[in-house]
């Protein structure tokens, strides 16, 4: 048996799965096709480059991601480590500044002793070599067209929309105001307000917009629909969007005392707070067109966009016909799959396939047993999906609580049901790894303000 993993693609998944096999001792080639095969929406050079958002979704235990986030820490995860060192105000969510990320992971595995990283693109696959396949959702053709090889399968797919990004000093500050949704951690989104006319009057102007052409032989777009384009939002209702991404509950205008009609928030993008992305405002529309539409929203009318909203297609396999839960292939089990490509979704999915991935394709050249995590972690859970979902619609997932087994004896409170998930996740974690602490003490329902519970 070889010594050796190869793995193609530099993104999310293929740098997580380059850690933690090199972390175990396997020698890995990672090969990463930028600079010299340029893709649509990568900026720079690094490898996890993130391109869609700079959020990393919430951090608390209480919530599915963060959960997932805290198993990753448990699990010596680079990505988390990096966002970790790298993040900047966001409320209870955890977001980074983008270039810190990406340049804190690729100088740890350029400096790894067991990583070798190749700029070049990596077409050929061989049953042989024990490959992980992280390509993500921006696979190459010519990849593609192997995969579609291995796998037996047509490739599924849905387009997946990238929201701008802007110039903090071209917003109108006497306008926007800084708040978090209820001022629930710290406050830190701008806030444009929206009355009901300026609502309408963009809710119009989006719904007339002209959008960019997808090139592609398909007549039916499978859009994802936890990222929907704004302006396929707003054609499924005029008030769609005053119940999605302009949603203005919790947002008390400090200029007003009352929550306006509608509002745009706008998330910090980097630590130095010059760049600011429009949360939920993925577009397809031309770029023109964006920045006629969105200066019509308060406090941006003289907004600059460094750089505007994108679609581009993402690729993914019919894993549950495919992979076993380790992420190797069925039929041939030296190839393993990380990443969206398997049918996760998401920046933390996706890294969290490559832990196991990689920790598998170490453990497979070394003759040890690899590692099948409990379905009670967010971890397992997302594997037990890809892996063995029965459904013939199967489509990408997200950390949620409803792909984990139901709690024996759940509190009726959300929050405390929540963080029952979590305590029982993380003991499951630690002894599927063979760690030892000390129990968490057991969750309990709040108390309502007259001492019932």
């Amino acid at each position: 048996m070889q010594n050796e993993v190869t793995i193609i693609g530099g993104g999310l998944a293929g740098s997580e799965a380059a850690w933690q096999a090199a972390e175990h001792g396997a020698k890995v080639t990672l090969y990463e096709m930028r600079p010299k095969v340029p893709t649509a929406v990568h900026q720079t050079d690094n490898l996890a480059e993130l391109v869609c958002s700079n959020s990393l979704k919430s951090n608390a235990i209480t919530n599915a991601a963060g959960l997932l986030k805290e198993e990753m820490r448990r699990m010596n995860s680079l990505i988390i480590a990096a966002a970790d060192a790298s993040s900047v105000p966001a409320g209870d969510a955890l977001a980074v500044d983008r270039l810190v990320f990406a340049s804190y992971i690729t100088g740890r595995l350029e400096s790894h002793p067991n990583v070798t990283i190749v700029r070049e693109e990596r077409s050929e696959i061989s049953p042989d070599e024990v490959t992980i396949i992280a390509t993500g959702p921006l696979t190459s053709e010519a990849l593609a067209e192997q995969v579609g090889k291995l796998t037996g399968s047509d490739q599924l797919y849905f387009y997946d929309a990238v929201a701008p990004t802007i110039d903090a000093t071209t917003i109108n500050m006497d306008i926007v105001y800084l708040a978090s949704r209820y001022d629930k951690g710290e406050a830190a989104y701008l806030n444009c307000p929206l009355d009901k006319e300026q609502y309408f009057a963009f809710y119009e102007a989006l719904l007339s917009a002209e959008l960019a052409p997808i090139h592609e032989h398909d007549l039916k777009i499978n859009y994802f629909e936890s990222c929907l384009p704004i302006e396929e939002i707003a054609s499924r209702g005029p008030k769609t969007l005053c119940f999605g991404p302009m949603k203005p509950v919790g947002l008390t205008n400090p200029k007003t005392g009352r929550w306006p009609w509608a509002a745009v928030q706008l998330r910090q993008e980097n630590r130095a707070a010059t760049l600011y992305s429009m949360v939920g405002f993925q577009t397809r529309m031309k770029w023109g067109e964006q920045k006629r539409v969105f200066q019509l929203i308060p406090g941006l009318e003289s907004a600059e966009f460094v750089r505007y909203g994108v679609i581009h297609r993402n690729t993914y396999i019919k894993s549950p016909g495919v992979l076993e839960p380790t992420f190797q292939m069925r039929e041939y089990p030296n190839i393993f799959f990380a990443g969206q490509i398997t049918g996760v979704e998401g920046y933390v999915e996706s890294a969290a396939t490559g832990i196991l991935a990689g920790r598998n394709a170490a453990a497979l050249i070394s003759g040890k047993r690899p590692t099948v995590l409990p379905n009670t972690t967010m971890h397992g859970a997302l594997t037990e999906y890809v892996s063995r979902y029965e459904g013939k619609d199967f489509q990408p997932m997200n950390s949620n609580w409803g792909i984990v087994p139901p709690l024996d004896k759940p509190l009726k409170e959300k929050r405390a049901r929540a963080q029952q998930y979590a305590d029982r996740a993380l003991v499951d974690l630690d002894t599927a790894l063979g760690i030892t602490r000390p129990p968490a003490p057991a969750p309990t329902e709040p108390e309502s303000s007259d001492g019932t519970v």
